[in-house]
């Protein structure tokens, strides 16, 4: 793929109810002539900001977003708010067509307000579920898929991803910023068009706390960083590698939770997307698209899945030992079964594997040489 330059500034307006919106461009630069139209819905006034409780037996916050019960749900094809504005429908998007955008969340799980909040931390506390909510749409087609849409549009979404990072990283009160992506009905999507999201959180996750705690105790222990240690354990075993770029590797991990589950990982040590080089995010772009298209060789229907990338929070005591890394996962352990999560897994966080991480590995590795079978040789 030709290089592509860091993302140019996007395009920046507002939408009717004063969400904001933003428009980026493969290739990184604005196209000659563009210019979004203006939004002249009516829509009506954006929700108030909703409620973090405190869970005194777990230590997390939980954030009561009641105004999302109304949010859309699997509309019809004609009626996708993610599509371009028509004559006879207007979307979210006001604008003929686009490659990326990202806007403001017209139901936000946190947000629309942002502002740092000390509130004490016992049986309960309540505080405003303070932060923000983006979409990211990929494309305007309908039925397209992220893999569909191809390298050079990957490389433009981690522009955007990075830009946002950077930026929802600077509000007052965000902590920790969270791009993913959840597809398919089977993970419980409520809109069919390629897209993803962005959370800013006003705390470091439960599972980023996690995460921490445990690599604050490996370096105790060992002197070394626990994902240093893991690339290092995942080469040197070599069963579940599936793909080592100069600057990446995906994996299968050793003690993997899902049926189908991948780690990309970057070399170097980096807090965020938005820390990564031209040339990281050149290779990035490149081996996330096999990825995704490997992911739905598994069989002959697409795959389900969540791709979330874990950032470093902002104002962590162990934020030095956070290391960014992709985290794609999905429940189905066979052509026409889903792994549920029950009592075990669901009450107790006591995962049990239907498939061994290794014979996960041989399963894609084997749809990734399918794949390089069906296309045709340069």
């Amino acid at each position: 793929m030709e290089q592509q330059p860091l993302q140019a500034t996007p395009v920046r307006t507002e939408l009717a109810d004063g969400r904001e919106i933003l428009y980026f461009f493969d290739g990184g630069r604005v196209p000659s002539g563009f210019l979004p139209s203006s939004d002249t819905r009516e829509l009506p006034a954006r929700p108030t900001t909703s409620q973090l409780r405190y869970d005194a037996l777990s230590g997390e916050w939980i954030s009561f977003a009641a105004h999302r019960q109304t949010r859309t749900h699997l509309p019809a094809a004609s009626q996708c708010p993610l599509c371009p504005t028509r004559t006879d429908m207007a979307s979210e998007i006001p604008a003929d067509t686009y490659d990326v955008v990202v806007f403001e969340n017209r139901f936000p799980s946190f947000g629309p307000e942002q502002h740092a909040v000390d509130s004490p931390v016992e049986l309960g506390a309540a505080r405003p579920s303070h932060g923000r909510c983006e979409v990211i749409s990929f494309g305007p087609g309908h039925t397209d898929s992220l893999a569909s849409l191809g390298e050079r549009r990957i490389r433009t979404v981690i522009e955007a991803w990075a830009h946002r990072t950077q930026e929802l990283g600077r509000l007052e009160g965000v902590e920790q910023v969270f791009p993913f992506e959840n597809r398919g009905a089977d993970i419980g999507v409520t809109l069919h068009h390629p897209h993803g999201q962005l959370y800013a959180y006003p705390y470091a996750t439960p599972r980023t706390e996690n995460h921490l705690a445990r690599a604050a105790a490996h370096r105790a222990r060992t002197g070394n960083n626990i994902m240093a240690d893991i690339l290092d354990f995942e080469i040197a075993d070599g069963r579940r590698i599936l793909e080592r770029g100069t600057h990446f590797t995906s994996f299968v991990p050793y003690a993997s939770r899902m049926p189908v589950e991948v780690h990309l990982v970057p070399h170097r040590q980096v807090a965020d997307l938005s820390e990564l080089t031209e040339a990281e995010r050149d290779e990035l772009a490149a081996m996330y698209h096999r990825l995704l298209c490997t992911v739905d060789a598994l069989y002959p229907t697409p795959t389900p899945y969540i791709a979330g990338w874990f950032q470093a929070p902002r104002n962590h005591e162990h934020r030095a030992e956070a290391w960014l890394h992709l985290q794609l996962t999905s429940p189905r352990r066979a052509e026409n079964k889903l792994k549920y999560l029950a009592g075990s897994e669901a009450a107790m966080g006591a995962f049990i594997g239907d498939i061994t991480p290794e014979a996960s590995a041989k399963a894609l590795r084997a749809a990734t040489e399918r794949l390089q079978s069906l296309t045709p040789a340069q």
